[in-house]
């Protein structure tokens, strides 16, 4: 893909990026699945519910990484790629590199907000 597929600010990153996004999504998942199951067994208390916040997190990020098709650390350092993976490119002046960490920033809010939805819910069923 060429690099004119860069968007400053709304995506700056390809299809296998985004296959990378959505592996650390599902597997973040899982932690959580996994995770939420061992409270059960153990008849963890409220506070020990608060840990399902690394794994929420971790799938919080990949979810809105690859739904959003743009990668939260390439906003904040100013770099994109849609061609294979670790192949980045830099982003070329200060206006593009600006509107990437600002969306970078709403995003990474975005995630720690589902992050929060999540333990919320856990701690509550518990």
């Amino acid at each position: 893909m060429a690099d004119s597929s860069y968007i400053p600010g709304t995506c700056n990153i390809g299809p296998a990026e985004i296959r990378r996004r959505r592996i650390v999504m599902w597997l973040g998942c899982v932690l959580s699945i996994v995770t939420l199951a061992s409270y059960t067994q153990n008849h963890a208390t409220r506070f020990d519910r608060l840990s399902i916040a690394l794994p929420a997190f971790v799938f919080s990020i990949g979810f809105v990484q690859s739904r959003k098709k743009f990668c939260l650390a390439f906003g904040f350092m100013g770099a994109f790629n849609f061609g294979k993976v670790g192949a980045i490119t830099k982003v070329l002046t200060p206006e593009q590199r600006a509107a990437d960490r600002k969306t970078a920033l709403t995003l990474l809010g975005q995630a720690v907000l589902l992050t929060a939805i999540i333990v919320a819910v856990t701690v509550a069923l518990g």
